[in-house]
């Protein structure tokens, strides 16, 4: 990648957004677009005001971030190109001088809020909690204001980024809390590496007994792990009225998926595709390489059968 390419990120800078975006060292070299939400950076991609989009999708502590899940599968067309995880440190950001008894607002993105839920009712139980759209936004806030008895839950980059100084560090609740963010583009799908996760909607034909299985039995079949599985509410519908958004271990173009992909395609209806790509971390799933290898083999003896068939 080069430095004419464009990025938008969920800004303003000092974001966890930010922080993880530069740990890549390809993407570091490009431009990069701060953008206000979320919807607006997917927004620039599908434009063509930028040329690829990163944002968060999802949390080890809250979960799925789902305004970011709702617009890939609702609202844009976009592929995702790969992900990248953070460890995330939510820190207790104020001006000099400033205690953490002292403090009377805090604020910061209600998902970072909420993973500090306890510290913060603990410690800040007198706080008056507000939102602000990110925890960058949150320090800037802080910054602008009088006084010092105003606070944000935010990284410790954004300390620097806005002149602001860390009062109490490690607030969130849980321990090895992580943030999964991705990149997204517009049409291309980037080659396998062998460690790769491919992401997939499925809507029903109708909400019937049996109708989950189904669709779980292509992936069972095939020996394929699905690391993440949601159901979302489709919004065209009234209540039980869900689709399934399927995060599965492997590339389009390994024989295995694309033989689901065709099965789903003809018996379910609707799949939307959102993208194969490298995972993060560093080792695939075996039993995947083994199914594989199996298929080949069954095709192959097919396909010598096939051979047979007289003219």
């Amino acid at each position: 990648m080069t430095s004419a390419l464009r990025i938008g990120f969920f800004g303003p800078s000092g974001t966890f957004t930010e922080q993880a975006l530069l740990t890549q060292a390809d993407l570091a070299k490009a431009t990069t677009v701060p953008f206000r939400t979320v919807p607006d950076v997917l927004d620039a991609v599908e434009s063509g005001e930028v040329d690829l989009g990163f944002v968060p999708i999802e949390n080890s502590i809250e979960g799925t971030v789902n305004f970011t899940q709702d617009a890939l599968v609702f609202d844009h067309d976009l592929l995702i190109q790969r992900e990248v995880v953070l460890d995330i440190e939510h820190c207790i950001l104020a001006k000099k001088g400033a205690t953490l008894a002292g403090i009377e607002t805090l604020f910061s993105i209600p998902v970072a809020t909420a993973q500090c839920h306890e510290y913060v009712r603990t410690n800040l139980g007198k706080a008056d909690v507000r939102a602000a759209n990110s925890t960058a936004e949150a320090a800037r806030i802080v910054s602008e204001s009088g006084g010092n008895t105003t606070a944000a839950i935010a990284p410790r980059n954004a300390a620097k980024v806005y002149g602001l100084e860390v009062i109490a560090d490690n607030v969130a609740d849980h321990a090895g809390n992580q943030t999964r963010f991705i990149l997204v583009g517009k049409n291309t799908i980037p080659s396998p590496t062998g460690h790769d996760r491919t992401a997939l909607v499925v809507f029903q034909r109708a909400d019937e007994p049996g109708s989950l299985i189904s669709i779980l039995q292509e992936f069972a079949a095939r020996r394929i792990n699905l690391s993440q599985l949601l159901s979302r509410p489709t919004k065209r519908g009234g209540l039980g009225d869900y689709c399934f958004v399927i995060y599965a271990d492997g590339h389009v173009k390994d024989e295995l998926m694309t033989d689901v992909l065709r099965e789903l395609r003809a018996k379910q209806g609707a799949v939307k595709f959102l993208g194969s790509y490298p995972a993060s971390g560093e080792h695939a799933h075996s039993a995947r390489e083994h199914a594989d290898a199996r298929w080949k083999e069954a095709d192959d003896w097919v396909t010598a059968l096939r051979e047979r068939i007289a003219r």
